[in-house]
């Protein structure tokens, strides 16, 4: 049974067929979901979702792109979020470089912001970094987050920050680009990541894997990512989903 530990279920590209995608997943043999939150609308969306399944979690926080946005409430507001049981990761936070949709200094502040909150509710983070690397490590460092742990999520960066993320104890997970044709260097270091800290995700409803490209990404797929991992660790699909979905439930604290 697979495990998809990042999707967006709550986007409105699910509103015509939301519990049909659902449905299809635990066909292919998705046995939980997370759904993310990116700001507090989309925490508070993923959290009601959570509340009508029994197999989906959800986590909140602050996406990179989005912390411009944030208001002197909003941390009370994940604060009291945090008090629901199906509540079992703080993120998408971190920093983006790439687009700069908030300015760098708003990231770095939030970043700090939101893994302090993280910590105190006891809540592992997802972070999101890209064109970011030394400043993302620099402030998980100075915060603290090893206390907390969490993953790096839809690693898509070199083998410099693999290296980084894992001395901190952090997982990675692997997404759809992992099955690109573009995408060998990252098959490398998935294949030299320790199967231990390995998570894998959709991204949904972004980045679909091949051979699925073209069309919308849903949790059903995330069989594409164990298959790809399956070749390149020489295992089989059944215990790559095994092994990542132990390695979810440790993480994210999940029965």
């Amino acid at each position: 049974m697979l495990i998809d530990t990042h999707t967006h279920l709550d986007d409105v590209r699910y509103n015509e067929d939301r519990d049909a995608v659902i449905t299809r997943a635990r066909d292919a043999g998705v046995a939980v979901f997370l759904t993310i939150g990116c700001d507090l609308a989309t925490s508070e969306a993923a959290v009601a979702l959570a509340e009508q399944y029994p197999f989906i979690y959800a986590s909140i926080g602050v996406h990179p792109h989005e912390v411009k946005h944030v208001q002197d409430n909003w941390y009370d507001a994940f604060r009291h979020l945090a008090g629901n049981n199906k509540v079992v990761a703080y993120g998408e936070i971190g920093l983006d470089y790439h687009y700069n949709h908030s300015s760098p200094k708003e990231q770095r502040d939030r970043f700090r912001e939101q893994i302090q909150v993280a910590r105190e509710l006891k809540l592992p983070v997802i972070i999101h970094t890209r064109e970011a690397q030394e400043d993302t490590i620099a402030i998980l460092k100075e915060e603290r987050a090893s206390e907390v742990g969490g993953v790096f999520h839809c690693f898509s960066e070199d083998s410099r920050l693999a290296k980084e993320a894992l001395d901190l104890g952090f997982y990675l997970s692997f997404s759809g680009i992992l099955t690109f044709q573009n995408a060998a260097p990252l098959r490398e270091i998935a294949k030299h990541t320790p199967l231990d800290c390995v998570l894998i995700e959709t991204d949904c409803p972004y980045l679909t894997p091949v051979p699925y490209r073209g069309k919308r990404n849903e949790p059903a797929y995330v069989s594409q990512i164990a298959k790809q991992l399956a070749s390149l660790y020489d295992r089989s699909p059944d215990e790559i989903a095994e092994r990542t979905s132990e390695n979810a439930r440790r993480l994210f604290k999940i029965a």
